[in-house]
């Protein structure tokens, strides 16, 4: 028997403006701009959530946009797409690509400001069918980590009703028609962590003068290859990337520093820490090793935390999700190495369910070469790539996902 929240959930979105929504994506995907810079895309998102009849504000944490909607009495739901693109230069060749050199929406931003777009307008257009109070939000600077904690910080659930439950998806690669929960973990923590080596600089034809930091940082980075592979059980999840190391001006100047930036992936806390401090003990092994006039200067920076479903409210979402697209669509991938921010915005311990849609246009996916589902997806264009292209067939089955997510957590009539 399906459910009142999956029946009314497809009458609403049963005559989606599909083609509007569309070059809404299109329009978005155009015109990507950076964390915190997010100007365009919220006074886009502000003025079609007016025109819908919510209660709007914009500026919230910088360039955050926060929709509210009040209809009756019932539960508070919370809906939230990220804005920010990328500093990627585009290489989909798109009749609609990227207008601005070396900034692409390349992680699908763009197609969640649609979906919470159309979603909102169809939640508006329903309102009889439903009760409670709705929080739409658009989030900046998701990428760099800040943008859920600025928008807290600017008194986010002092100025507007604080949800009951918060609802959230992202676009990834896999056959489109799919859609991804996990009742619990789904996705990892992520930590920066700076490493500045001291050296003593020279000529490249003394070096018996110096202490070189390009030789000791190279030291420390195949050293940290052991961490996870030598002292995290086979049992965890966790990855460490070196993604940048710096030093030097000229081909005969042995420079004075070096600097390595890097990055841990990891899915509790116990792990994080010791990580950490693995880092710490090897970088400052490695320079005591080579004489470095002074200790690393080592700065642990931007962190992201664990996204934790609750249980119970993402087995109802996934339910109804199953419901709207029939037996099959719904699947538990099991917990992901990527982080979001939006756990912050359940400050509090807040029940949320977050969720992944594919993407992967069909032809892309069919000439994806590999015998399983893994290898496939190894294959096609991810998160983050230049060539990520979202399929513009997910549009409307993205606005269905949010519909009815939340009116399977509103009061449905």
């Amino acid at each position: 028997m399906t459910s009142a929240a999956a029946r009314v959930a497809l009458d609403l979105t049963a005559d989606l403006p599909v083609p509007a929504l569309e070059e809404l994506y299109r329009d978005l995907h155009r015109h990507p701009e950076l964390s915190l810079r997010e100007n365009r895309t919220a006074g886009v998102l502000a003025g079609r959530l007016r025109k819908a009849g919510y209660d709007t504000a914009d500026g919230v944490g910088g360039t955050g946009v926060v929709g509210v909607l009040r209809n009756g009495d019932g539960p508070t739901v919370l809906l939230r797409a990220d804005m920010d693109a990328l500093p990627v230069q585009e290489e989909t060749g798109l009749p609609y690509a990227s207008e601005t050199s070396g900034v692409m929406h390349a992680c699908g931003h763009d197609l969640h400001v649609t979906w919470l777009a159309g979603a909102a307008d169809a939640l508006a257009a329903g309102r009889d069918t439903w009760s409670g109070t709705l929080v739409v939000v658009g989030q900046p600077a998701e990428e760099t980590g800040e943008g859920a904690a600025r928008m807290l910080a600017d008194r986010l659930y002092e100025r507007f009703p604080r949800p009951d439950v918060l609802l959230a998806q992202h676009a990834v690669p896999g056959p489109a028609g799919l859609y991804a929960h996990s009742p619990g973990l789904i996705m990892s923590a992520s930590t920066d962590i700076d490493i500045v080596v001291h050296g003593r600089g020279g000529h490249g034809s003394r070096p018996e003068t110096t202490v070189d930091p390009v030789v000791t940082a190279a030291y420390i980075v195949t050293r940290l290859q052991t961490v996870v592979s030598r002292e995290i059980a086979a049992r965890e999840s966790a990855v460490l990337t070196v993604g940048r190391i710096e030093a030097g001006s000229r081909h005969n100047i042995i420079p004075s520093e070096a600097r390595l930036a890097l990055n841990l992936r990891t899915q509790s806390e116990e792990v994080r820490e010791r990580m950490i401090a693995a880092v710490r003990r090897i970088a400052v092994g490695e320079c005591a090793a080579a004489g470095c006039p002074r200790e690393p200067g080592i700065t642990v920076g931007g962190s992201f935390p664990m996204t934790v479903n609750d249980p119970d409210t993402d087995r109802r979402i996934a339910a109804v999700h199953g419901e709207v697209f029939g037996a099959g669509t719904v699947l538990d991938p099991g917990p992901a190495m990527g982080s979001e921010d939006f756990p912050r915005l359940a400050e509090g311990g807040l029940p949320y369910s977050y969720w992944f849609v594919t993407s992967t246009p069909a032809d892309v996916w069919s000439a994806a070469s590999g015998d399983d589902l893994l290898e496939r997806l190894m294959a096609v264009p991810s998160n983050h790539s230049p060539h990520f292209a979202p399929d513009l067939s997910t549009v409307a089955p993205g606005v269905r996902t949010l519909v009815s997510g939340a009116l399977a957590s509103l009061s449905v009539e």
